[in-house]
């Protein structure tokens, strides 16, 4: 089955829950994060099997009434048929590494290969050679090394493993930074194979001046969740203040639920949302409800934001196309002319926008509209 038939909407309900319902509450201060000595959990939410995550959500729903209802850790941990002992261990984990430190530690070593007399940093340094040797000149020469310091000597089958490195690490080692950038870093400049397979998600302070609720001069903000494939926006946002966790929460949310106007079609839970390093997006809220709905959570590089080319390009449209029409709007941080607009005024008319106008408009890229696209071929992977 397609990855986009797991999350095809079903139900007028998000299917696994609402994040900011099931005590994913936006604000809420979690604990810092702390390096456990060996043995450790996964360092990242984004970083954990199916199965790790279910029971790092298991061991902190029997901690969450001490959390967040006051109740006593005793109380609690009767209540779930679990000794206060382990309890206590749980919630000394969950405070040194937030929900990652529910997982079952695991040796620091598992699944590592061991060779005697330091040969694997040997086998692996030769590997990465340029130009790279072949797995049986690699076996010979650590073969050698092998006989002189008098230790047994690696299989060929060993040797043929260990050269099999991550490609992204052999590209960086043969072909240098510029490379490995090209093919991995920038990965998601390609177009997605299907709806819903990425989406990406960012902020972006808008070139215009409205009105708050006092009636004096503010700059809203604008959160856009964006489908990669079809390029049609499938959530965004409106606000005042900084960007936080719970702007990016709610503009996830609304780009998941279904929506009632036939013109916004996009919904449904992506397999990646690609995000930029912003501490809204770093939060330990954000990687709880990546966590809670299943979908991986994916950082672009510091200070390198080409994966983010195509949500940028949308900031730019919204900036050409749609502010300069506006009372408000600003050009070389000056209004152009006098600030009228609500908030709510300045919602509706970036609503109207994307519906009536970019929605609807041939993608120079796609050539087809985002409105078109996302259903197409949403039907098609379904069924």
């Amino acid at each position: 089955m397609h990855h986009f038939a797991r999350h095809a909407w079903r139900g007028q309900a998000c299917p696994v829950g609402d994040p900011l319902a099931d005590g994913f509450l936006p604000g809420r201060r979690l604990p810092e994060m702390k390096t456990m000595s060996e043995p450790t959990p996964p360092a990242s939410l984004a970083c954990l099997s199916e199965q790790q995550r279910k029971e790092a959500m298991a061991r902190f729903a029997v901690l969450q009434p001490y959390l967040e209802h006051d109740v006593p850790l005793a109380q609690a941990a009767r209540h779930a048929g679990v000794a206060l002992r382990t309890a206590e261990r749980w919630l000394f984990r969950y405070r040194a590494d937030g929900l990652a430190g529910l997982v079952r530690p695991v040796r620091g070593d598992a699944g590592k290969r061991k060779l005697p007399g330091g040969l694997l940093p040997l086998v692996e340094g030769l590997a990465l050679r340029r130009p790279r040797p072949s797995v049986m000149a690699i076996h010979r020469e650590i073969g050698n090394i092998a006989r002189e310091r008098d230790i047994a000597a690696p299989s060929y089958a060993t040797v043929h493993a260990i050269r099999a490195l991550d490609p992204a690490l052999v590209t960086l080692a043969q072909e240098g930074p510029a490379a490995f950038r090209d093919c991995y870093e920038l990965i998601h400049r390609h177009r997605a194979e299907a709806p819903n397979a990425l989406w990406q998600a960012d902020h972006t302070a808008l070139d215009i001046l409205i009105l708050d609720a006092n009636g004096k001069h503010a700059r809203p903000w604008l959160t856009v969740v964006l489908d990669d494939y079809s390029r049609a926006v499938a959530g965004y946002m409106v606000f005042l203040g900084a960007p936080s966790a719970l702007h990016t929460a709610l503009a996830l949310r609304l780009a998941i639920w279904r929506k009632l106007e036939p013109s916004r079609p996009v919904c449904g839970i992506p397999e990646i949302l690609y995000v930029d390093h912003g501490s809204d997006f770093t939060s330990a809220h954000m990687e709880q409800v990546a966590a809670a709905l299943r979908i991986e959570l994916v950082h672009s590089t510091v200070g390198r934001p080409q994966g983010r080319g195509k949500i940028e390009r949308f900031f730019g449209t919204i900036s050409t196309e749609l502010l300069p029409e506006l009372a408000g709007h600003m050009a070389k941080g000056r209004p152009v002319n006098s600030p009228a607009l609500s908030l709510a005024e300045l919602d509706a008319a970036v609503s109207a926008f994307i519906v009536g106008v970019y929605n609807q408009r041939p993608h120079s890229q796609t050539g087809e509209t985002p409105h078109a696209a996302w259903p197409r071929m949403a039907a098609a992977h379904a069924r």
